[in-house]
């Protein structure tokens, strides 16, 4: 039995199972601190069908990109729990977890989460016969320079991303009717796609060296370097 868990938006969701099937689901869309809702969560849904952490075989987990307190809280919660139970480690991107709510349609998926200042996290996929193919790598992105790319190939563009009403007016503007766009269920990660990408790949080969995926420094960071930087 794996557990499954994704903490990289303000929308927490948890779920346990198997290759036979996902045994249990659970998500909430309150805006709360994941340190107060994550272990509620697991206990939740852990007691729903009766299992105890000795029956777990796996932790897979959304390691971003997406917000970093909460991706952080997240990928601790996930070794910690690995590694006091000794079992393996499953790292999931979010934003392939998000576009596989799309895989069994049409021309290219972009999944995305707003990252301020005119930027988004995406990720660009081709869904093939229920798979994803990446075209592009994840990554930031200037929005208009993801949209400049997409507008210049031929297929059509599913957009899916809880923060879509951010930015909808220049993706429309930018690739008219080429865009549609995905509704409110679609729009946020299932943590039962979490568990079926995690189903199909080996686990991480260490679980003390699994990290965030950020794709850029924290504004603290990047502060410190600069502070750094003038006194050299």
């Amino acid at each position: 039995m794996i557990l499954a868990m994704d903490t990289s938006t303000y929308v927490l969701g948890v779920a346990l199972g198997d290759k036979e099937a996902v045994k249990a689901e659970w998500t909430t869309y309150e805006k709360k601190n994941h340190s107060l809702r994550l272990m509620p969560g697991i206990d939740h849904v852990m007691k729903s069908i009766n299992v105890e952490p000795s029956d777990l075989s796996g932790i897979a987990v959304t390691t971003g990109p997406g917000s970093y307190t909460g991706v952080r809280i997240g990928v601790s919660t996930a070794k910690a729990m690995a590694s006091a139970l000794q079992i393996p480690i499953y790292d999931v991107s979010s934003l392939e977890a998000l576009a596989s709510n799309r895989r069994f349609g049409n021309g290219l998926v972009c999944s995305f989460i707003d990252a301020r200042r005119g930027q988004v996290y995406a990720g660009v996929y081709e869904a093939r016969e229920g798979d994803l193919q990446a075209v592009f790598q994840e990554k930031l992105w200037l929005l208009d320079d993801l949209l400049a790319e997409l507008a210049s190939r031929s297929l059509p563009v599913y957009f899916l991303s809880l923060d879509v009403d951010l930015h909808r007016d220049n993706i429309q503007q930018a690739l008219g009717s080429k865009a549609s766009f995905g509704g409110a269920t679609d729009s946020r990660i299932k943590p039962a796609e979490i568990l079926r990408i995690a189903l199909d790949k080996p686990p991480v080969s260490n679980v003390h060296a699994l990290v965030p995926r950020y794709l850029q420094l924290a504004e603290a960071e990047k502060n410190w370097r600069k502070v750094q930087g003038d006194h050299e």
